[in-house]
């Protein structure tokens, strides 16, 4: 029986001359794409603009390249990038940070409600994070390709044997090999996966759910972020300067998403549902029964 799994997987699906597809960067794509279907069947579902879906998913996009790229330059480089401006742009080169793009995503749904769907942003953020935590499944899934953001050194039967010199193995050079080390990027697919079917089923299944403004964001950022703050224990540190911090910097930024998460599910659950008629207006308080299929509702004379 081995005692360890070696992981020789090629990042690239192929290159042509001086350019590579990646796997990363499919999965990415992937992502975007099922998320847009799935965001225009819900909006289908409850008859909003057409538009709608289109305009949220170049917002989406933009928020997260450049929230997700600055996250890494300030939250993990900034000394580095301090000194080398122009390598900020450099996107192509690596280095995005997942709680940067929910930052970045968060001020872009703001933006988005406030000028195109004229709803309250939690109306937005509920129906995102659906589809948002489907495509975490995937970018971690592109980083296990990519033999990156793996563990620390385990000797269970499940660890995995990353390249550490990718770069160079590309080109010729004979594999320098990790000690067999946790696969952090399958545990985490893994717990985004369950996340994912969590707040799918909430808001397809409980109709109550979708309705509750911040409930289903709220789920969200409790189950990732805290799966990433347990996580971030046996993974290896992404910079130098954190392994002299109790906490790494993963986990410091995870908290502030955690607490939020909870205070969001909290107030949810105290109020009453929140419906929209099916002009965007948002009515006063009625009744479930004036609301079936959660998009009818009394128009006041």
């Amino acid at each position: 029986m081995l005692s360890y799994i070696t992981w020789t997987a090629h990042p690239e699906i192929f290159i042509l001359g001086n350019w590579e597809v990646r796997w990363y960067g499919l999965f990415f794509a992937i992502g975007f794409y099922v998320g847009l279907l799935m965001i225009s069947k819900m909006f289908a579902s409850e008859k909003v603009k057409e538009s709608w879906a289109d305009v949220l998913f170049i917002y989406v996009i933009i928020a997260t390249i450049i929230g997700a790229r600055l996250g890494h330059v300030f939250f993990y480089a900034w000394d580095y990038y301090s000194q080398h401006l122009g390598d900020i742009f450099k996107i192509w080169e690596g280095g995005l940070a997942s709680h940067g793009g929910a930052l970045g995503i968060i001020i872009a749904i703001w933006l988005y409600s406030r000028y195109v769907t004229k709803r309250n942003m939690l109306w937005t953020l509920d129906r995102l994070v659906i589809p948002t935590a489907f495509v975490a499944v995937l970018i971690r899934t592109g980083n296990l390709m990519n033999h990156e953001i793996y563990g620390v050194p385990t000797d269970l039967p499940w660890g995995f044997r990353f390249i550490e010199n990718v770069r160079q193995w590309q080109h010729g050079a004979d594999p320098i090999f990790s000690a067999p080390s946790h696969p952090t990027q399958i545990y985490e697919a893994l717990c985004y996966l369950a996340t994912f079917i969590l707040i799918f089923t909430l808001y397809w299944k409980k109709p109550k759910a979708k309705n509750r403004e911040g409930l289903i964001l709220g789920i969200f950022f409790v189950c990732i972020f805290f799966t990433r703050f347990l996580i971030e224990f046996i993974k290896e540190n992404q910079e130098a300067f954190e392994a002299n911090m109790t906490l790494n910097m993963g986990q410091w930024l995870s908290i502030p998403f955690i607490l939020a998460g909870i205070i969001l599910i909290v107030r949810a659950v105290k109020r009453e549902p929140v419906y929209y008629n099916v002009e965007g207006r948002k009515p006063a308080k009625e009744m479930e029964k004036d609301f079936p299929e959660n998009v009818k509702s009394k128009t006041k004379k």
